[in-house]
C-alpha cells in the first residue's frame, strides 16, 4: 500500500502537479484501490483541520499583513540604520536585524521576503552592494522568521507531532537569536574582506529619538505577543487575535495609513494564503493516515533504533534526510509527512521534543534557498527581478552561518530547551 503511495506521489510530483494534489490525490487512489469508504477522505480531512492552533496561521498571516499596510517595515528600516550609524556594512546589518524584527509578527519566511525584500535590496543596492549580496542575504535573513515567534511551521509542527504549541514558539526565541547573531557576524566579516560601503546616513539624536517614538507602536508588537506566550495567559491563537487587534488599532488610531481598502486587500491576501497552507494540511493528513494504516512510523522507528540508539546520530541522519527533503518538497508538506513518521523514534531514543521541533523547522527553512523547489529563491527573483542563478549565487556564502546554526541547536539541546522550561516549569 505505502509503495504504491509513494510511488503514485513520485509520478505526480515529476509531473509538475501542486504539492496539495500530489498529496491528496494519491492518497484517495490508494483508498479507494483498497475498499476503503469514500467518506474517509472527507473524515480524515476535517478531522485534521479541526484543531485550535491551526486557527492562528491566518490570524498571523492577517496581522502581518496589515503591519505591512501600515508602513511600519519602513519606519523600522529607518530607526535601525540610524542606531547602526556609519560602520562599513551598516545596511547589510540593519536587513538581518530588521528581519528579525519583523518576524515578530509575521511568522513565515516567504512573507518576510514580501514585506521587506524591495526594502532591503533597494537600500543596499543604492549604497553600492552587489545585487547578487543582496538578495542573497534577504533571502537568508528570511530562515529567521519561522524559527522566532510566532511562526506557522511551528505551530503546524507542534499540531502534528502534539508537542505544546507554546512551549515549541518559546523554544525558538534562543535559536532564533543565534542565527541572527551569526549572519550579523558573516556580514562583518564580508564588509572587512570586500569593503562594503559605509551607511551614508547620519541622524542626530532628537531625529533618532523622533524615529523611536513613530516606530514605538510596531516595535511593542513583538513585544505583546512574546509577553502573552512567557506569561501564560496567552495560547497561540489567542495571542494571534491580539495581535490582529493591535495591528488594527495602530493602523487606524495612531499611523491612520491603514484604509478600508488595505484591510479588505489583507483580508484576501490572508485568505489566498490560508487556504493554500490548510489545503497542504487537510491532503497530508490522508496522505499520513494512509502510511499509518501501513504501520511505516513503526517500521521506520525500528529501522532508525535499528541503526543506532544514540540521540546524537539519530539527529544527524534527521538532519540529513531533512536536508535532502527540503530540496524536494514545500516545507509545509515536509513537516505533515516526516514529523509523524521520524519524530517518535527520535522522542523513544531520547531526544527532546522541543529540540526536535525547532531542528526540524530549521532543516526545512534551509531548504527554502535550496533548488529545484526552494520557494524563497524564486520568491526573491521575481522580487529582484534577477534571474535565479544570480540569487544562488549571492545566497552561497550564507550557507555557512545557517549550517552552523543548525549543527549547534542539534548539537546542545538546551538552546531550545533552556527557555520554555524555564518559564513555563
Amino acid at each position: 500500500m505505502s509503495l504504491t503511495l509513494l510511488s503514485l506521489f513520485a509520478v505526480l510530483l515529476a509531473l509538475g502537479a501542486p504539492i496539495a494534489v500530489c498529496l491528496g490525490l494519491s492518497a484517495a487512489v490508494v483508498i479507494v484501490t483498497q475498499g476503503l469508504p469514500v467518506s474517509v477522505l472527507a473524515q480524515r480531512s476535517l478531522n485534521a483541520l479541526d484543531s485550535s492552533p491551526l486557527l492562528a496561521v491566518p490570524l498571523f498571516i492577517f496581522a502581518a499583513a496589515l503591519l505591512n499596510a501600515t508602513g511600519v517595515t519602513t519606519h523600522l528600516f529607518d530607526l535601525v540604520r540610524m542606531l547602526f550609524g556609519r560602520i562599513r556594512g551598516a545596511v547589510a546589518q540593519v536587513s538581518v536585524f530588521v528581519s528579525l524584527i519583523f518576524s515578530g509578527v509575521s511568522g513565515a519566511a516567504l512573507a518576510d521576503i514580501g514585506a521587506l525584500g524591495a526594502i532591503q535590496i533597494n537600500q543596499m543596492t543604492a549604497q553600492g552592494y552587489r545585487k547578487e549580496f543582496a538578495a542573497g542575504l534577504t533571502v537568508a535573513a528570511a530562515t529567521i522568521g519561522p524559527i522566532f515567534p510566532p511562526s506557522i511551521p511551528i505551530i503546524i509542527y507542534a499540531s502534528v507531532a502534539n508537542v505544546s504549541a507554546v512551549k515549541l514558539l518559546l523554544a525558538g526565541i534562543v535559536p532564533a537569536l543565534l542565527l541572527t547573531a551569526l549572519l550579523m557576524a558573516q556580514v562583518a566579516i564580508i564588509a572587512r574582506v570586500k569593503g562594503l560601503p559605509r551607511d551614508e546616513v547620519s541622524a542626530k539624536p532628537r531625529e533618532i529619538a523622533q524615529k523611536a517614538v513613530i516606530s514605538f507602536p510596531a516595535l511593542m508588537a513583538p513585544v505583546l505577543l512574546i509577553g502573552g506566550l512567557m506569561s501564560g495567559y496567552f495560547g497561540p491563537t489567542e495571542v494571534a487575535g491580539v495581535t490582529v487587534a493591535y495591528a488594527l488599532f495602530i493602523g487606524f488610531a495612531i499611523y491612520r495609513s491603514l484604509t478600508g481598502r488595505a484591510v479588505i486587500g489583507a483580508l484576501r491576501e490572508t485568505v489566498e494564503a490560508s487556504a493554500n497552507i490548510l489545503f497542504v494540511v487537510a491532503t497530508a493528513a490522508l496522505f499520513a493516515w494512509v502510511l499509518t494504516l501501513d504501520q511505516v512510523p513503526m517500521k521506520v522507528s525500528a529501522l532508525l533504533l535499528g541503526v543506532s540508539e544514540n540521540p546524537v546520530v539519530l539527529l544527524l541522519l534527521v538532519n540529513i534526510l531533512l536536508l535532502v527533503v527540503g530540496m524536494a518538497l514545500e516545507s509545509i508538506a515536509a513537516i505533515l509527512i516526516i514529523a509523524p513518521i521520524v519524530a517518535p523514534a527520535l522522542t523513544a531514543a531520547g531526544v527532546d521534543p522541543l529540540q526536535l521541533g525547532i531542528v526540524f523547522v530549521l532543516n526545512l527553512m534551509i531548504g527554502l534557498l535550496t533548488p529545484p523547489v526552494g520557494m524563497s529563491l524564486y520568491m526573491i527573483s521575481i522580487i529582484s527581478r534577477m534571474p535565479i542563478t544570480q540569487v544562488i549565487a549571492g545566497v552561497m556564502p550564507f550557507f555557512l552561518p545557517l549550517l552552523l546554526s543548525l549543527l549547534v541547536v542539534s548539537a546542545v539541546p538546551a538552546l531550545s530547551t533552556w527557555l520554555p522550561e524555564t518559564l513555563m516549569n
